[in-house]
């Protein structure tokens, strides 16, 4: 009975994880609250901390699927001699790569530091809710961001991907939420929402894999994981990944006809639910 509760409870935080990875309403903010009140937990040490990472990695494995036809068009016209640097994938994992500039070095910096001390509701709560509220005033100031410029199709430049990458370094306060940070980074420099939002994806890939590669080896890879705890795994990652392949076009054809004010309302919303269940005791 325990492996199935064990399982059942693998299978919610699926869907959590699957439904807030790419919405601006924090997937790492989530899952604390949810493996908190599910009082998920595994016989090997630091188990849910590599159960989030691996669950993370099948919602980044939604995006390699769902836009498979633009990578593989980057890795067919990679070199610049082919197309002209414009439009060669070197410069649009360029640019990638130096967007995970500000974050790495912030990561390396503080990401320790952020998991002793800033992992907790109320941290959570206060973000999510503040973190709305920038949200809201940033939409209201940039989303007329007009096509061209170099913004849009994900033909960043420079400039734009530092700015992005700057503001990706909120993230590393859970409830922030990373898509909401570089969506609002996006609007900064210059996107139209769309085109923040998929920079946005884009930008997940190199960032998550190689966060969660070096989380699992750091925590000590799956060796000393049991056969229950494995399989807990597995059908997390599934169920991510087939959750976020639905999420994320929804979304898409959501911000192409209406605003992320919705999205704010909720982060304010649940950021109450949550003080409130912590002052009546609710988590442990």
């Amino acid at each position: 009975m325990e492996d199935i509760f064990t399982i059942l409870k693998s299978i919610i935080l699926g869907i959590v994880e699957g439904i807030t990875e790419f919405l601006p309403v924090s997937s790492t903010g989530h899952l604390v609250i949810f493996t908190n009140l599910l009082s998920f937990s595994g016989t090997t040490p630091s188990y849910v901390e590599m159960y989030t990472y691996v669950i993370q990695l099948g919602a980044i494995l939604a995006v390699i699927v769902l836009y498979w036809k633009k990578i593989k068009d980057t890795l067919v016209n990679f070199f610049p001699q082919k197309v002209g640097f414009q439009r060669s994938g070197f410069r649009f994992w360029l640019m990638l790569a130096i967007a995970c500039i500000p974050g790495g070095v912030f990561g390396v910096l503080l990401n320790d530091w952020s998991d002793k001390h800033l992992f907790t509701p109320v941290v959570v709560a206060f973000s999510l809710f503040f973190g709305g509220l920038w949200m809201l005033y940033a939409e209201n100031k940039f989303r007329n961001n007009k096509p061209g410029g170099g913004g849009d199709e994900l033909n960043v430049t420079v400039k734009q991907a530092l700015i992005i990458g700057a503001f990706q370094c909120l993230a590393i306060i859970p409830g922030m939420s990373r898509s909401a940070s570089t969506i609002i980074g996006g609007w900064v420099a210059g996107l139209t929402t769309v085109a923040a939002a998929e920079f946005s994806f884009f930008l997940a890939i190199p960032v998550m894999v190689g966060m969660s590669a070096l989380k699992i080896i750091k925590i000590g890879g799956f060796g000393s994981m049991t056969s229950m705890e494995l399989v807990s795994l597995g059908v997390g990652f599934l169920v991510s990944f087939i959750v976020a392949l639905a999420v994320i076009n929804k979304f898409i054809s959501y911000l192409q006809k209406k605003p992320m004010k919705v999205f704010v309302y909720y982060r304010m919303i649940f950021a109450i639910i949550v003080l409130l269940a912590g002052i009546i005791g609710v988590f442990g």
